[in-house]
């Protein structure tokens, strides 16, 4: 080897770094998760890991396939398909649950399968009994360590001094949706320049905000239009423009209503059923008053 061709790679060494066999050190650059256009979800995420609030252990919330509005909460980790029987097995594609297997050894399962603090199902096998055990276990540390802590009972919505509904019912794009807090507490569900969920709540007061109102409860599912069963408040936004509904279905706040900004959580509608959610029927309006074009 000539002493030019020795210079130059000691040079070359010297200038990128390299691990003590002589092979260069490639550091990965980082990449910025983007939400692809034809994608089914707006989440950043596959999934939006939160915990469960009676045993504290970990649950990973997927959407359901269109149509369903509702999230499921799944065990994070997969489990053989042969120890999970046939009507728990779930499996997610594109970030989507769906309740069924899909032919590989591997499934996911639901959270509520498996969750101490609830009745043990009739059928578990003993590889689920043993993950059961594990979680429960590890509930008992959360209690012992104060991390773990009961949640308080609402009180009775005749004991409340304010009519103010803990879960109103809203009325956009003519579907009726029960939230999940106050209006004025909606959160909004897009991403922020420091990838941190935005803090700004829906309504705004530069916005045009919706009326209450009381609206005959009807209920939903049958061909025939059934009479009204009572009187109930809602928050009505059919009035408001359609971009504007649509941003309240988008859970958006204002700033991010047409931003192509990712949502880092789930929207917290849920279709509004007299059936099932009949405890959060109010007869009366928000205040005791006719109309209110705000949020209380």
């Amino acid at each position: 080897m000539s002493p030019a061709t020795f210079t130059a790679m000691c040079s070359a060494n010297a200038s990128s770094p390299r691990r003590w066999d002589g092979t260069p050190t490639r550091t990965p650059r980082p990449r910025s998760l983007r939400v692809a256009p034809d994608s089914p979800t707006r989440l950043v995420r596959t999934a939006q890991p939160g915990h469960c609030p009676d045993c504290g252990n970990r649950i990973d919330w997927h959407p359901r396939r269109a149509g369903d509005d509702r999230a499921v909460g799944l065990h994070p980790q997969e489990l053989p398909a042969a120890a999970v029987p046939a009507v728990s097995r779930w499996h997610v594609s594109s970030g989507i649950a769906h309740p069924a297997h899909d032919g590989t050894p591997w499934c996911r399962i639901p959270h509520t399968a498996l969750c101490p603090a609830r009745s043990v199902p009739a059928a578990l096998t003993p590889q689920l009994t043993a993950l059961r055990r594990h979680l429960a276990l590890h509930t008992r540390r959360l209690i012992n360590n104060g991390t773990l802590t009961t949640r308080a009972t609402p009180p009775a919505p005749e004991a409340t001094k304010s009519c103010r509904p803990a879960r109103p019912i809203a009325q956009l794009l003519s579907v009726r949706y029960i939230a999940s807090h106050p209006i004025d507490v909606i959160q909004c569900v897009a991403q922020t320049r420091q990838r941190h969920r935005c803090t700004r709540p829906v309504l705004d007061d530069q916005a045009p905000p919706g009326t209450w109102t009381l609206a005959p409860t009807t209920l939903v599912g049958r061909r025939t239009p059934s009479p009204p069963v009572g009187r109930m408040a809602v928050y009505d936004l059919t009035h408001l423009p359609y971009l504007e509904q649509l941003r309240w279905r988008h859970q958006h706040c204002s700033s991010h209503a047409t931003s192509s900004a990712a949502d880092l959580a789930l929207t917290e509608w849920e279709t509004f059923d007299p059936r099932l959610h009949h405890q959060h029927i109010h007869p009366r309006l928000p205040g005791g008053t006719r109309t209110q074009h705000h949020g209380t």
